[in-house]
């Protein structure tokens, strides 16, 4: 997975500012609409860390197809470690999912 916490922690800071003026300018009679310069940055990011777990999975069943078979090109261990790397990865996606839905669980429980 390329999750760089770099750029999540700026995409939030950036987020957190914008709130910021938000609220500010609700004060305001007539509020300006500011819309989000980079609108699908964490869904996309999103998108590839899952469409990469899929890739480690798929590289992983074909390796093991591949030597269940007899390649003679695959060894054991590529095997081994082609499903090592899919299982981190998909235990990784569990995690930030996990932490995902915390949360918002908690935001949705927070007094208007």
């Amino acid at each position: 997975m390329k999750i760089g916490a770099n750029n999540l922690y700026a995409e939030m800071q950036a987020l957190a500012t914008q709130a910021r003026k938000d609220v500010a300018a609700d004060q305001l009679p007539i509020s300006p609409k500011v819309e989000n310069p980079t609108p699908s940055t964490f869904g996309n990011m999103l998108n590839q860390a899952i469409d990469n777990v899929n890739d480690l999975q798929h590289h992983a069943k074909a390796q093991t197809i591949k030597f269940e078979m007899g390649d003679q090109n695959v060894s054991l261990a590529d095997v081994m470690i082609a499903k090592g790397k899919s299982s981190i990865a998909f235990e990784a996606t569990v995690h930030v999912r996990n932490k995902v839905v915390e949360a918002y669980d908690k935001i949705m429980q927070m007094p208007v």
